[in-house]
Parts: C-alpha cells; structure tokens; sequence
C-alpha cells in the first residue's frame, strides 16, 4: 500500500512538472514577444527624440532670427521716429527725447508734466524700455480712475478679512512692481491721506499691506505724471511739498500738440496705418487741405484728440482717401483763446474745455459721439473730472 501511495505521488509530481514547464515556456514566449514589442516602441521613441531636437533646433533657429529680426526692425523704428510710439522730428520733442535718454538708465524718480492726452504714458514705456528693468513689467496705477476708497488697497494690497467683502489676500501694485517699474498716472489726483504712505515708500520702499502687520521691503522705481501744477495744488493745501520734492528729481514736460503741430504729418500717417489695420480699411492718401486744416486747430485733447478724429475719419471715410468729417470752425479763435488764457491754471483751462464739450454734445458722456469720446477719456475718468471740477448739467 504504501509503494502505491509513492508510486502515485511520483506520478502527481510527473504531471505537475510537466504543466509548470508548459507555463513556463508559454510565460518565456510571452516575455520574450513584449520584449521585442518594447524594444521596437524604445526604437521609435529614440526617432520620434531625434525628431522632436531637430525640430527643436529649427524652432530655436527661427526664434533666434525673430529676434535679431525684431531687434532690427525696432532700431529701424526708432531711427525713423526715435522712440518707437512716441511720435515726432520737432525740435519741442528733440528735448524730450534727450532727457529720456540721460535719466532712463538710472534709478532716479521721474515726474512727468503735460496737459491731458499728450502722451506722458508713452514717454514712461518709452523710459521703462531703455531702464534696467525692462525685463520686469511696469506697472500702471491710474489715480483718476480708482475711488478713493479702493486706491490705498490697490496701492499696497490687502489681508483677508482687512475690510468688508475683502475675502482674500490681495497683492498691492507695490508688490507686482517689485524689481520693476511703477506708473503712477495723475498723481495729482490722490488723497492726501494715501500721499503720506507713498511718501513712505518712496523713502524707505516699505510699506505694509492693509490690515497686515508684516513690514514688506520693495525695490521700484517710480514714474509719476501730472496734469496739474503741483505748486499751486500745494499752496491750496491739496498736495504734500515734501512729496513733491520726492517726486520732482527729474521733472520732463511733454509739450501739447499745438507746439509741435509740423508733428501732425507724422501722427496723421501713423494713426491712419493703425487704423487701417484695426478695421480692414485700404486709406493710402491724406490731403494738403486735409493737413493744413489738421494743423490749424488748437488740440485742446492733444494727440489724443487728434487720434479719435483719425479714428472716426478712417471709419467713415470712403474710397482710398482720408475724409475728417470733423468741423474746426472755431480753431482760430480757440487758438487766440488759448493765448489769452495761458495765464489761467492748467486745471482751470480743464475744466472750461470739459465743459465746452459737453455742452456741444448735448451733455451726452457715452457712445460714437459723447463727449468721452471726443475727449480721448473713458466715460468713468469723465464722470471722475466732472465731479473734481464740480460741473453738473
């Protein structure tokens, strides 16, 4: 009994050996398939690499003749407009463009003066781009077109729970700023109370976020522009003398148009370029009449004025011929006005000219021909003026 018991055990461990090595050749044949399958996959993958740097290398190779193309073509730009957007060979802009040049590499603080719509946001890019922090952004705080109420959180930022609605920590212009350049636009325009902390950080370039206790550190150089005389705005008590001094280091007037008008060729050809591309029109001619009578009005709006004009003629004009449907019947004796008035306050010939449009237009603010419009503003900066200067209908 016991040598069948064996004899059957020998036979059990026969079979069993028979089938493990069945499973083991079928197992090996099965590797052996999904090696081969992996090493072709491995040689694909290795030509899908070889394809993948070749393309690599022609994209980098366009990339960098882009560059040198895009380089090229900017100093191109600049020598046939020396800088790029902002327009103009007159001997009033030649100023500029020279004291762009002196202080744009340094780190000084900059204040920008000129009347509304001359261009004091293009002459900041313009000093953005040729500082050392042309690879960081600049940032840009209109002062005209923020409430009071939200300026100082959009200034230096926030901590959640800092006021009501504030649900969540918000980083200041300040901090966005930081290692680059901040614009702040019509800085005649701030709170007395906020003129104090900037104060601060023009100083020391720390500050602290609203309802934070934590002290932030910043590096940013500072642009500021103005419509206004800051010396009469501190003699009525409505902007800080010790501000000023921080901000007046090295002040640059922009000129208004009507100073550089052999400039207005140059603008009138650039603009209808501009627009002929936004809106898919072919205008390729503007007129001497066209011309002379562009550059026998005043430019209350300056270049931006004269560009919503551009704007509307290219849109309304037929054929290949610039059409200014405009009417500058009181040009001249706007301009004798202008004269007489150079004696008035900036802000004063402002606000008379705020008003003149708008009661031309009917006291309409938005749409193709509101007063916004025509001013070169958004409607809410509009609204903003009217309610500085106190005009009501």
């Amino acid at each position: 009994h016991n040598l069948l018991e064996v004899r059957l055990l020998y036979k059990k461990i026969e079979n069993y050996n028979k089938v493990l090595e069945q499973t083991v050749q079928e197992r090996t044949g099965e590797l052996l398939r999904a090696n081969e399958q992996l090493s072709q996959e491995i040689e694909e993958r290795k030509g899908a690499e070889k394809s993948l740097q070749s393309a690599y290398a022609e994209i980098k190779q366009l990339k960098d003749r882009f560059q040198a193309e895009s380089i090229y073509l900017q100093q191109d730009i600049d020598r046939e407009f020396n800088f790029g957007e902002i327009i103009g060979r007159s001997n009033a802009l030649e100023q500029v463009f020279f004291r762009v040049e002196q202080v744009a590499p340094q780190d000084t603080t900059i204040l920008l003066l000129g009347e509304t719509g001359t261009g004091k946001g293009v002459v900041a890019r313009a000093i953005h781009s040729r500082s050392a922090h042309k690879d960081r952004p600049m940032v840009t705080v209109n002062c005209t077109a923020l409430p009071a109420n939200l300026i100082e959180s959009e200034l230096f930022g926030r901590e959640k729970g800092a006021f009501t609605g504030s649900d969540a920590r918000q980083m200041g212009r300040f901090e966005l700023a930081d290692n680059g350049t901040l614009f702040l636009d019509e800085i005649g325009e701030m709170p007395m109370d906020l003129q104090t902390k900037l104060l601060r950080v023009i100083q020391d370039g720390e500050f602290e976020r609203l309802g934070g206790p934590k002290t932030i550190k910043v590096n940013v150089r500072i642009i500021a522009s103005t419509n206004r005389k800051l010396e009469e705005e501190i003699r009525k008590g409505r902007f800080r003398e010790d501000l000023f001094y921080r901000l007046n280091v090295f002040p640059i007037t922009i000129p208004p148009l009507r100073q550089r008008k052999e400039d207005i060729p140059l603008l009138v050809n650039y603009f209808v370029a501009k627009f002929n591309k936004k809106t898919g029109k072919k205008i390729e001619t503007v007129s001497k009449d066209t011309l002379n009578t562009l550059q026998d009005y005043h430019w209350p709006g300056n270049v931006r004025e004269l560009e919503s004009i551009i704007e509307r003629a290219v849109i309304t004009s037929q054929g290949t011929a610039l059409q200014v449907l405009d009417r500058f019947e009181n040009s001249r004796k706007a301009g004798e006005q202008e004269a007489r008035d150079d004696g008035k306050a900036l802000g004063e010939r402002e606000h008379d000219y705020i008003l003149q449009v708008l009661q031309k237009t009917g006291w309409r603010i938005e749409g193709d021909t509101g007063a916004a419009v025509i001013l070169g503003l958004n409607p809410s900066t509009l609204r903003g003026r009217m309610r500085k200067y106190g005009i009501r209908r």
